[in-house]
């Protein structure tokens, strides 16, 4: 762990292993943290908090350059160490280094770019100025299917604003936090001013973040479960909160579109991350008039997808994180064949070559989807692609919003008005036309319903780390 500056070991001297999903092979023995070890680190976090803070924009953005720099410089080590801790193919983690890398100097960029305000005030002897102050300390909390990219999407504001962080990575994927954050330092990101806590058992850590009343912000991308969980327990202490939690996105393929042209994207953000992405499309309404085009041509690039080991080349599904994630997957599937979808491809676990050592699940397309199937309600989190077919006159949109999610959602039609409706009735925050990549450092990504609060990128993430100081002077 890191903690003030300093490498060291668990208080309590216990570990935990992180693995090779591909393989079952341990990489490495990790300090289990556990809620004296978070103390520790709020303790420094919030010492460093008063220089950090009092640092000028153009000292705190030198750093975060610095370090974009090196995280470039590194990007093959980086992708390879990811590949082996999380699983996904070398390409996919190189890609998500340099995103990683892209909210580093974004927001080296933006540290200088916070700007307050004067207000005019009915009274002739009285001026109003707005200040913008670092929020304190934050607490944060990343999940393992992007195990670089969530941390320096929430680090980058953070530092940029003038905020001290302890940070607690996903257990899957300690390793590469343990990675980014030696880059941080390297950068000269100052003693206590990031702090690490790894933890096998996340529940002390969380009880410790949401209780220290030194914690002034809690920032956690995961589970929706735990994001409630965390949302009402800093409810109780009057903490600021964002949230990035699951999703359940539609895809829906109008009869103005070609299918074959959206079949192609849909595999392509589908089988992202073998599904294992929040923005990852898990219902597909395709109009009746392409549904067969549409799933030939799916199926068609499915069945040519090939898993394994993610540092093998010509790979392109990985293993799921762990067993619980192949036992869900292929309850969804049991679930949707027993009641009527047609396994186009796939539809069971990969268990041949060498692939029993680890948690794979062959890549899957289920035609026939009704709402009647678990699929079609519940979070996958895996690789199936539920195609729904609908017809004219069916309420494609209220189909679409029917979910307690709301954070991303694609839509491919050649018809500019209906692309306007649609982006406007749907519940969702992030939404792709004709487009299976609508993210980037410079744009805002969260959700909206139970997919979240608050956002991450662009300008307005790091207003989520200020707070607004109104001064009223009296002339």
């Amino acid at each position: 762990m890191f903690i003030n500056g300093q490498w060291r070991e668990a208080a309590s001297n216990k570990q935990f292993t992180s693995s090779n999903p591909a393989t079952g092979e341990v990489i490495d023995q990790i300090p289990a943290g556990g809620a004296e070890d978070a103390v520790a680190a709020i303790d420094a976090a919030h010492a460093a908090f008063p220089a950090w803070s009092g640092r000028s924009a153009y000292e705190r953005s030198a750093i975060l350059y610095k370090a974009y720099t090196l995280m470039v410089e590194r990007k093959d080590e980086l992708a390879k160490l990811m590949t082996t801790e999380q699983g996904k193919p070398l390409r996919a983690a190189a890609n998500e280094t340099q995103y990683a890398a892209d909210f580093l100097l974004w927001y080296a960029e933006e540290a200088k770019r916070v700007y307050g305000e004067t207000i005019p005030s009915a009274r002739g002897d009285q001026r109003f100025i707005i200040f913008k102050a670092p929020v304190g300390v934050v607490a944060a909390v990343t999940p393992w299917n992007y195990p670089i990219s969530m941390l320096t999407r929430k680090l980058a504001p953070a530092l940029a604003a003038g905020c001290t962080v302890v940070l607690k990575p996903a257990e899957a994927t300690p390793l590469c936090a343990i990675a980014v954050f030696k880059i941080l330092q390297e950068a000269g990101v100052p003693d206590g001013v990031i702090n690490l806590v790894t933890a096998e058992d996340p529940k002390p850590i969380g009880e410790v973040f949401t209780t220290d009343e030194r914690v002034r912000k809690i920032t956690f991308t995961g589970s929706t479960a735990v994001g409630k969980m965390l949302a009402g327990k800093a409810g109780e202490n009057m903490k600021r909160i964002s949230l990035e939690l699951g999703g359940h996105a539609p895809f829906i393929v109008y009869d103005d579109a070609d299918p074959t042209h959206a079949a192609k994207g849909a595999s392509l953000v589908k089988f992202l991350n073998t599904g294992q992405a929040c923005i990852s499309p898990n219902r597909m309404f395709v109009h009746e008039s392409g549904v067969d085009a549409f799933i030939g041509e799916l199926t068609s690039r499915v069945e040519r997808l090939r898993a394994g080991n993610g540092l093998e080349q010509g790979v392109g599904i990985g293993p799921l994180v762990n067993e619980a994630a192949v036992a869900k997957v292929e309850r969804q599937v049991e679930d949707a064949k027993a009641k009527g979808a047609r396994v186009m491809c796939g539809g069971h676990r990969l268990m041949d070559n060498g692939l029993d050592k680890g948690n794979f699940y062959a890549a899957t397309v289920l035609a026939d989807v009704t709402p009647d199937m678990l699929i079609y309600r519940e979070e996958t989190f895996g690789p199936v692609a539920a195609v729904v077919p609908f017809k004219d006159g069916d309420d494609v949109l209220a189909m679409a919003n029917d979910t307690t999610y709301g954070l991303a959602a694609y839509v491919y039609t050649n018809n500019m008005a209906k692309a306007m409706r649609t982006v406007e009735g749907l519940d969702f925050a992030i939404i792709g036309v004709n487009d299976i990549n609508p993210t980037s450092a410079a744009a805002p990504f969260g959700g909206m319903k139970s997919s979240g609060l608050g956002r991450e990128g662009g300008h307005e993430g790091i207003e989520e780390y200020l707070e607004s100081k109104t001064a009223g002077f009296s002339i």
